[in-house]
Protein backbone atom coordinates (compact mmCIF):
# COMPACT_ATOMS: atom_id res chain seq x y z
CA UNK A 1 0.00 0.00 0.00
CA UNK A 2 1.45 3.43 -0.57
CA UNK A 3 -0.03 6.91 1.21
CA UNK A 4 -0.51 9.51 -0.95
CA UNK A 5 -2.22 13.09 -0.01
CA UNK A 6 -5.80 13.84 -0.65
CA UNK A 7 -7.41 17.18 -0.38
CA UNK A 8 -10.91 15.80 1.03
CA UNK A 9 -12.19 12.58 2.80
CA UNK A 10 -15.54 11.30 3.62
CA UNK A 11 -16.21 8.22 5.36
CA UNK A 12 -17.39 5.22 3.71
CA UNK A 13 -18.01 1.54 3.61
CA UNK A 14 -14.08 1.02 3.04
CA UNK A 15 -13.02 3.17 5.80
CA UNK A 16 -11.87 0.89 8.91
CA UNK A 17 -9.98 3.22 10.79
CA UNK A 18 -8.85 6.94 11.10
CA UNK A 19 -5.58 8.18 13.14
CA UNK A 20 -4.24 11.42 13.63
CA UNK A 21 -0.23 11.98 13.02
CA UNK A 22 2.02 15.42 13.22
CA UNK A 23 2.51 16.45 9.97
CA UNK A 24 4.55 19.37 9.89
CA UNK A 25 3.45 21.68 12.97
CA UNK A 26 -0.33 20.58 11.92
CA UNK A 27 -1.92 17.31 13.12
CA UNK A 28 -3.01 15.41 9.68
CA UNK A 29 -5.29 12.00 9.43
CA UNK A 30 -3.91 8.62 8.31
CA UNK A 31 -6.94 7.32 6.75
CA UNK A 32 -6.96 3.64 6.55
CA UNK A 33 -9.21 1.63 4.22
CA UNK A 34 -9.59 -1.87 3.09
CA UNK A 35 -6.93 -1.47 -0.12
CA UNK A 36 -6.09 1.76 0.40
CA UNK A 37 -4.27 4.30 2.91
CA UNK A 38 -4.04 8.55 2.35
CA UNK A 39 -2.61 11.22 4.46
CA UNK A 40 -5.29 13.56 4.60
CA UNK A 41 -4.95 17.23 5.90
CA UNK A 42 -7.79 16.96 8.66
CA UNK A 43 -8.03 16.19 12.47
CA UNK A 44 -9.75 12.73 12.17
CA UNK A 45 -12.42 14.27 14.41
CA UNK A 46 -12.87 16.89 11.38
CA UNK A 47 -13.56 13.69 9.07
CA UNK A 48 -15.61 12.16 11.75
CA UNK A 49 -17.89 16.02 11.80
CA UNK A 50 -17.68 16.42 7.92
CA UNK A 51 -19.11 12.90 7.29
CA UNK A 52 -21.60 13.07 9.19
CA UNK A 53 -22.85 16.28 7.30
CA UNK A 54 -22.18 14.62 4.16
CA UNK A 55 -24.50 12.36 4.88
CA UNK A 56 -27.16 14.52 6.27
CA UNK A 57 -26.98 14.98 10.05
CA UNK A 58 -24.35 16.75 11.82
CA UNK A 59 -22.06 15.52 14.37
CA UNK A 60 -23.40 17.12 17.65
CA UNK A 61 -27.50 15.19 16.75
CA UNK A 62 -25.30 11.95 16.26
CA UNK A 63 -23.62 12.48 19.23
CA UNK A 64 -27.03 13.68 21.32
CA UNK A 65 -28.59 11.00 19.40
CA UNK A 66 -26.04 8.34 20.80
CA UNK A 67 -26.61 9.64 24.59
CA UNK A 68 -30.05 9.23 24.26
CA UNK A 69 -30.24 5.92 22.80
CA UNK A 70 -27.78 4.34 24.73
CA UNK A 71 -27.12 6.36 28.23
CA UNK A 72 -23.43 7.01 27.54
CA UNK A 73 -21.99 10.47 28.10
CA UNK A 74 -18.26 9.52 27.56
CA UNK A 75 -16.62 8.45 24.38
CA UNK A 76 -19.64 7.89 22.44
CA UNK A 77 -19.58 5.72 19.37
CA UNK A 78 -20.80 8.11 16.47
CA UNK A 79 -23.17 6.72 13.54
CA UNK A 80 -22.10 7.94 10.33
CA UNK A 81 -24.60 6.43 8.00
CA UNK A 82 -26.65 3.22 9.14
CA UNK A 83 -28.04 1.55 6.46
CA UNK A 84 -24.64 1.21 5.39
CA UNK A 85 -23.25 0.00 8.93
CA UNK A 86 -20.96 2.85 8.96
CA UNK A 87 -20.33 2.98 12.74
CA UNK A 88 -16.73 4.14 14.68
CA UNK A 89 -16.01 4.58 17.76
CA UNK A 90 -13.02 7.05 19.17
CA UNK A 91 -10.62 5.31 21.38
CA UNK A 92 -9.73 8.24 23.86
CA UNK A 93 -12.11 11.72 24.27
CA UNK A 94 -13.07 12.34 20.52
CA UNK A 95 -11.52 16.07 22.01
CA UNK A 96 -8.08 14.32 22.36
CA UNK A 97 -5.59 14.80 19.73
CA UNK A 98 -4.21 11.36 19.87
CA UNK A 99 -7.64 10.10 19.45
CA UNK A 100 -8.37 7.26 16.49
CA UNK A 101 -11.81 6.22 15.32
CA UNK A 102 -12.30 2.56 14.71
CA UNK A 103 -14.85 1.04 11.89
CA UNK A 104 -17.20 -1.50 13.99
CA UNK A 105 -17.83 -2.86 10.84
CA UNK A 106 -14.39 -3.88 9.97
CA UNK A 107 -13.39 -4.69 13.27
CA UNK A 108 -12.46 -8.56 13.39
CA UNK A 109 -10.41 -9.46 16.07
CA UNK A 110 -8.43 -8.24 19.13
CA UNK A 111 -5.43 -8.74 21.33
CA UNK A 112 -3.47 -7.42 24.32
CA UNK A 113 0.11 -6.24 22.99
CA UNK A 114 1.44 -4.66 26.03
CA UNK A 115 0.51 -2.51 29.25
CA UNK A 116 -1.60 0.10 26.60
CA UNK A 117 -1.23 -1.44 23.71
CA UNK A 118 -3.60 -3.56 21.45
CA UNK A 119 -3.48 -5.64 18.42
CA UNK A 120 -6.31 -4.98 16.13
CA UNK A 121 -7.00 -7.16 13.31
CA UNK A 122 -9.54 -6.02 10.47
CA UNK A 123 -11.66 -8.66 8.35
CA UNK A 124 -9.10 -7.75 5.31
CA UNK A 125 -6.63 -10.12 7.36
CA UNK A 126 -4.18 -6.69 8.56
CA UNK A 127 -3.87 -6.59 11.46
CA UNK A 128 -2.20 -2.44 12.95
CA UNK A 129 -0.98 -1.73 16.75
CA UNK A 130 -2.96 0.63 18.71
CA UNK A 131 -1.61 2.70 21.50
CA UNK A 132 -4.77 1.66 23.74
CA UNK A 133 -5.98 -0.79 26.39
CA UNK A 134 -7.39 -4.02 25.87
CA UNK A 135 -10.01 -3.12 28.07
CA UNK A 136 -10.96 0.15 26.01
CA UNK A 137 -11.02 -1.73 23.37
CA UNK A 138 -13.32 -3.91 24.45
CA UNK A 139 -15.76 -1.38 26.10
CA UNK A 140 -15.85 0.77 23.06
CA UNK A 141 -16.75 -2.23 20.70
CA UNK A 142 -19.76 -3.39 23.27
CA UNK A 143 -20.67 0.19 23.30
CA UNK A 144 -20.92 0.06 19.51
CA UNK A 145 -22.34 -2.91 19.22
CA UNK A 146 -25.42 -1.90 21.61
CA UNK A 147 -25.80 1.49 19.64
CA UNK A 148 -25.99 -0.19 16.22
CA UNK A 149 -28.30 -3.02 17.55
CA UNK A 150 -30.55 -0.44 19.49
CA UNK A 151 -30.88 1.96 16.19
CA UNK A 152 -30.88 -0.57 13.58
CA UNK A 153 -34.41 -2.61 15.47
CA UNK A 154 -35.80 0.56 16.15
CA UNK A 155 -35.50 0.77 12.11
CA UNK A 156 -36.84 -2.28 11.16
CA UNK A 157 -39.95 -1.30 13.91
CA UNK A 158 -40.39 1.70 12.15
CA UNK A 159 -40.59 0.06 8.30
CA UNK A 160 -42.68 -2.62 9.95
CA UNK A 161 -45.41 -0.16 11.39
CA UNK A 162 -44.88 1.44 8.11
CA UNK A 163 -45.00 -1.73 5.96
CA UNK A 164 -48.45 -2.40 7.44
CA UNK A 165 -49.98 0.72 7.21
CA UNK A 166 -49.37 1.26 3.58
CA UNK A 167 -50.22 -2.09 2.75
CA UNK A 168 -53.54 -2.27 5.30
CA UNK A 169 -54.81 -5.39 6.72
CA UNK A 170 -55.22 -8.30 4.48
CA UNK A 171 -59.04 -10.47 4.21
CA UNK A 172 -57.65 -13.51 5.86
CA UNK A 173 -58.99 -17.11 5.26
CA UNK A 174 -58.04 -20.16 6.94
CA UNK A 175 -55.49 -22.10 5.48
CA UNK A 176 -57.22 -25.77 6.56
CA UNK A 177 -59.94 -27.34 4.06
CA UNK A 178 -63.46 -26.57 4.50
CA UNK A 179 -64.32 -30.01 4.21
CA UNK A 180 -64.71 -32.49 7.60
CA UNK A 181 -64.33 -30.70 10.69
CA UNK A 182 -65.15 -32.20 14.29
CA UNK A 183 -67.05 -35.20 12.67
CA UNK A 184 -69.43 -32.69 11.02
CA UNK A 185 -69.41 -31.99 6.91
CA UNK A 186 -69.02 -28.06 6.01
CA UNK A 187 -69.57 -26.30 2.97
CA UNK A 188 -67.70 -23.66 1.44
CA UNK A 189 -69.67 -20.43 1.67
CA UNK A 190 -68.41 -17.57 -0.10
Amino acid sequence: MKEHQIEDYEINASTMFLRPVIYGSKVYSQVFEVEDHFLAPFKPLDIIKNSCDYFGVDYESRKRGTRQLTGYNRKNPIVIEPTNHIFFFPTTSPSSPECIWISQEHFKKHRRSGANQSLITFHNNQSYLFPVSYSTIETQMLRTAFLKTTLLQRIEIKGRKLFYLTQGPKNLKASESPYEYAGECLKDEE
